[in-house]
């Protein structure tokens, strides 16, 4: 959108859950990204209200657009600040509001949004959903008469790396992309692994979030048997995947639930068919040939997708691989996303 927006955007200078700084960044000062795009990267020790005020009174801006919910210091205390600016506010959940979302420290956040509700924190901000079903659930967390707008994710152009898609391998090959943690159902997937008949390869990419999570999933991949192979390969930097992901042939990502699900969008961009849950807003994907959303209560309609995948036939394979490019191209170049988002900024 840089032909009609600027953006300046403050954050930290660590990846979130990290303390090690971004190599050759200047922190506190504006870097500029690109030509629309300025970035102020904070640093901890500078991380405070004081700073964050001066930031902002010091900048020229019309909007003033939120990442997320629970942050102290970059989705709430900003809107106090952003609101003796006088100046309008859209705070995009990233599907914190969702009902799978309170599987995690639901108390804490149930307390937060009833302070929230109490105090009339959002009075006067408009929600960012990016699915009409996200939407409903802002409406269910802050209130019917939100103001809530939805405009879908706006996801990484293709890169033409998926055009001929090769073979299935042999064993098949599965990836998952996403933070080692409960809501992600990395448990859920390996635990599934136990009944499969079949070699098969996993390789598990992302941050560990919960380290005696982290440690029953390995006690359960030290049990699995023999013929099947599971990896943890590490943090994978975001410019890396699209590359990585053409060295597998199915992406599975068993999460309690996704608002949007870039990393899904991302494998169909591959030509990889998924294995995800039917909490996401990517539905009915057997009959389209793109892979399968799952009943994660169901245990025999997880294992059955996993053999279905593991014994596709290569010849069907490419034609799945390829309606799973296709449907990814599709939605990518569809105009009314960047006319959905601009409409985001332009009607606040």
């Amino acid at each position: 959108m840089k032909e009609d927006f600027e953006f300046y955007i403050i954050t930290r200078n660590t990846d979130y859950g990290s303390t090690e700084a971004y190599k050759g960044i200047t922190p506190n000062k504006w870097v500029s990204f690109n030509e629309s795009t300025k970035i102020y990267y904070i640093s901890e020790p500078r991380l405070n209200k004081s700073h964050l005020k001066t930031i902002i009174s010091h900048l020229e801006f019309d909007i003033a657009f939120i990442n997320g919910i629970y942050s102290w210091y970059f989705s709430i205390l900003p809107i106090f600040i952003l609101k003796k600016e006088h100046k309008p506010i859209i705070v995009s959940a990233r599907g914190m509001l969702n009902s799978q979302a309170f599987s995690v420290k639901r108390k804490k956040k149930k307390i937060f949004l009833a302070i929230a509700r109490l105090l009339g924190i959002y009075k006067g901000v408009k929600f960012h959903a990016t699915n009409l079903d996200e939407a409903k659930c802002i409406k269910a967390e802050i209130g019917l008469k939100a103001s809530v707008q939805v405009a879908p994710n706006l996801p990484r152009k293709l890169s033409n790396q998926q055009t001929d898609k090769k073979n299935k391998s042999n064993p098949t090959r599965f990836v998952n992309i996403a933070r080692i943690a409960v809501e992600k159902g990395t448990l859920t997937l390996l635990s599934a692994l136990k009944d499969i008949k079949e070699p098969m390869e996993l390789d598990l990419y992302g941050p560990i979030y919960d380290s005696v999570y982290w440690d029953n999933c390995k006690t359960v991949i030290s049990e699995l048997p023999n013929y099947i192979k599971v990896t943890y390969k590490g943090v994978l930097e975001s410019e890396e995947v699209p590359l990585t992901l053409t060295e597998y042939d199915f992406f599975a990502l068993l999460s309690e639930g996704e608002n949007f699900g870039h990393a899904i969008l991302e494998a169909f961009s591959a030509g990889l068919p998924v294995l995800i849950s039917n909490k996401t807003p990517w539905k009915n994907l057997e009959n389209q040939h793109l892979g399968w959303d799952i009943n994660l209560k169901n245990r025999t309609e997880i294992l059955n997708a996993l053999n279905v995948a593991i014994s596709m036939k290569s010849k069907d394979y490419i034609k799945w691989s390829e309606s799973a490019y296709q449907h990814a191209k599709t939605f990518i170049e569809n105009p009314e996303l960047i006319e959905q988002n601009k409409a985001l900024f332009l009607n606040t």
